[in-house]
Order: C-alpha cells, then sequence, then structure tokens
C-alpha cells in the first residue's frame, strides 16, 4: 500500500492507494474509498511468490535406520556392507588395529582430524579386520573406505 500527502489549493490529503488492477486503483481519500479509473496507466508488474511444494513422504528403505539416525558422523563412521567410511574429509592421525584384529561394536579403530578436531572412527560391528586401506597421515574425503570388516 503507497501512502502519500497531497496538497490541492492549500487543503492536505492523506491519499493511499491499496490496489490497482488493469487501469483501476482503489484510493482512500481523508478515510474516503473510491475506485479510480486512470487511462493510458498499465497495472505495475506484480512478482509472485513461488510456491513451495513438497514431495510426498517415502517410506525409508534403510536396513539400519537406528544407526544411521543416532550416530553422530564425527564418533562413529557411515555403513556399507562391511566397510567403515569416513564420515568427512581430513587426515588420518592413527590407526588402533591391524589386519586380522577381532574387533567389538563401538570399539575405536582410528583417529581422523578434520576442521582442527579429533573425529574417534569406531567399529558398528563385531568381526575381523579384513582390509585396512587409509593409514596414518593420509589423506581422505566423505565416503572414502577406511577399513573392511568382514
Amino acid at each position: 500500500m503507497k501512502e502519500y500527502k497531497i496538497k490541492i489549493n492549500g487543503n492536505e490529503y492523506a491519499v493511499s492507494i491499496s490496489n490497482v488492477e488493469d487501469n483501476t486503483a482503489l484510493v482512500n481519500v481523508n478515510g474516503t474509498q473510491y475506485e479510480v479509473e486512470v487511462e493510458g496507466m498499465t497495472a505495475p508488474k506484480v512478482s509472485k511468490t513461488p510456491k513451495i511444494v513438497q514431495k510426498p513422504a517415502t517410506a525409508d528403505t534403510d536396513p539400519h535406520p537406528a544407526t544411521a539416525r543416532t550416530a553422530s558422523p564425527a564418533s562413529t563412521a557411515s555403513v556399507a556392507a562391511g566397510n567403515i567410511k569416513s564420515p568427512l574429509p581430513g587426515v588420518v592421525l592413527d590407526v588402533m588395529v591391524h589386519v586380522g584384529d577381532a574387533v567389538k561394536t563401538g570399539q575405536r579403530l582410528m583417529i581422523l582430524e578434520a576442521m582442527k578436531m579429533e573425529n574417534n572412527i569406531d567399529s558398528d560391528r563385531d568381526g575381523v579386520v579384513k582390509e585396512i586401506k587409509a593409514r596414518k597421515g593420509d589423506s581422505v574425503l566423505e565416503g572414502d573406505i577406511l577399513i573392511t570388516i568382514g
């Protein structure tokens, strides 16, 4: 709504324009509303607010929903077919297991430095370490396989 103070022949008027469609404007002058027709005027371009459309919810097919939802990326690694993946990019500070070691769920496997913080990489399952793909000092990206547990 646009508001104006207009002076005509020494008289002051408070004018507000509340709506303009095509060549018709809704004008309020000193509290009285008028519908005014303006020749040669085109309506100002009104930008429409986009509508937000949400996709319908789909069923979660995650085989380990509790692990994926409650585990923080800094404390445990991603789960996929026995692979422990890096939760974020960083540098391996220490590897606490060797190939052939038996590990338990929650046992610390590695320490990963990311964003100047040390992040513990813990085992998400019981098993035996089959392969260690990242060594101390290696730079890793998010999603890189660090250790395979069988």
